[in-house]
């Protein structure tokens, strides 16, 4: 039987719990997808991401639902689904897309409708006045959305631009504990009454399920993956991804389905030990991410190397670090493009530091900490 769950307003659409299950990770076969929907509705699970450039995702969602109200008396309208295509092609091929997803999924309407990765200036203005305007338009007017959104992995101020552009109800956008550069976003999201869904703040919030030993010991009693996810939900951040890969992935989903009241006191304080535990490692060298030193004029993203950093050496976290740092420049649009190399020593940011870092040294000093052979992705 199905946990009995809180749910949020997502945006104008249906309410949704206050985790999602991101599919990206059960694309194996349709045993694995069936088993992972499966183990979240036994979770109080009721909401489904997924995309269509996640390969064969949606063809096997679609015939795990069906497998589900067959053998399990699962239905497929208790499911909330959020579907994606990426902001590139014109309208007939827009429709064409839009239309395989729907047999895919078996749907005669999508729930909830991301343009996938908003990353860049033209990516939102095709959206605004190019080809995604005319599609958007269309799928209103067939009435085959319930609502559209928008993922991103740009810069703030696209990301502000398109939050207040009014074109979009919800937004997918990268939240974590670790990295709170994006909470004010988040804010202004739910202050627009949008819904808002946290990507991946397990794996790209710190690869909290592979844990140094100081950032267990200054979470304690608790997990830090149970503090990032409550930090989240206390804030009211709608709902949480959740790239499952096996049943006991959703342990703590359990746990937390209905926990989105204020943090308490016992976890106010071991996020605060966290929090001096990276103080105490960085000393004076920690970078706030007010985001001061931009622009670089070697368009460097100082602040999301200088992240990197915080997290490698403040919490530990180094093979996370290590890994995000070489997919710069190596996955397109979807991540940063220059890494710290880049840096030509001109010494502009220093003087807009207002904590007066040698950024320039701190850049180089990163580089050299980090810089290895890249990972392949998991998606591209």
């Amino acid at each position: 039987m199905s946990i009995d769950s809180q749910k949020r307003l997502f945006g104008k659409g249906s309410n949704v719990s206050l985790f999602t299950l991101g599919t990206m990770r059960g694309t194996e076969n349709l045993d694995k997808m069936y088993g992972l929907i499966k183990s979240a509705y036994y979770a109080g699970i009721n909401h489904l991401e997924t995309a269509a450039s996640y390969g064969n995702a949606e063809i096997l969602i679609g015939e795990a639902l069906k497998k589900l109200e067959n053998y399990d008396n699962i239905l497929k309208k208790e499911w909330i689904i959020t579907t994606k295509v990426l902001p590139v092609g014109n309208l007939n091929y827009l429709k064409n897309n839009f239309n395989t997803s729907l047999k895919n999924l078996k749907l005669k309407k999508i729930n909830n409708l991301a343009i996938h990765g908003i990353n860049l200036d033209e990516h939102l203005d095709w959206v605004l006045n190019g080809e995604g305007e005319k599609f958007l338009k269309w799928l209103i007017k067939e009435d085959l959305v319930d609502q559209i959104g928008f993922s991103s992995h740009g810069s703030y101020k696209l990301i502000e631009k398109a939050i207040n552009s009014k074109v979009f109800s919800f937004c997918n956008l990268h939240l974590h504990f670790l990295d709170q550069s994006k909470i004010s976003l988040a804010k202004l999201a739910l202050k627009r009454k949008m819904g808002v869904l946290a990507i991946s703040p397990a794996d790209k919030g710190g690869r909290l399920y592979d844990l140094s030993d100081i950032l267990l010991k200054a979470s304690a009693p608790y997990h830090p993956l149970e503090l990032a996810y409550r930090f989240l939900l206390s804030i009211g951040i709608t709902t949480l991804s959740l790239g499952a890969t096996k049943s006991e992935d959703f342990n703590i989903a359990k746990k937390l389905i209905n926990s989105s009241q204020e943090l308490s006191s016992s976890e106010v304080s071991a996020l605060e030990n966290i929090e001096k535990l990276g103080n105490e490692e960085l000393k004076s060298s920690k970078c706030e991410q007010c985001r001061s030193c931009l622009p670089c004029p070697s368009e460097i993203p100082i602040p999301e190397i200088l992240r990197l950093r915080n997290i490698s050496i403040g919490y530990g976290q180094f093979e996370f670090a290590k890994e995000r740092y070489n997919l710069i420049g190596r996955a397109g649009h979807w991540w940063e493009e220059k890494n710290a190399s880049f840096c030509l020593d001109c010494n502009e940011c220093v003087p807009r530091c207002p904590n007066n870092l040698n950024i320039p040294n701190l850049l180089k000093q990163t580089h050299n900490l980090l810089i290895d052979k890249p990972k392949k992705r998991l998606w591209s």
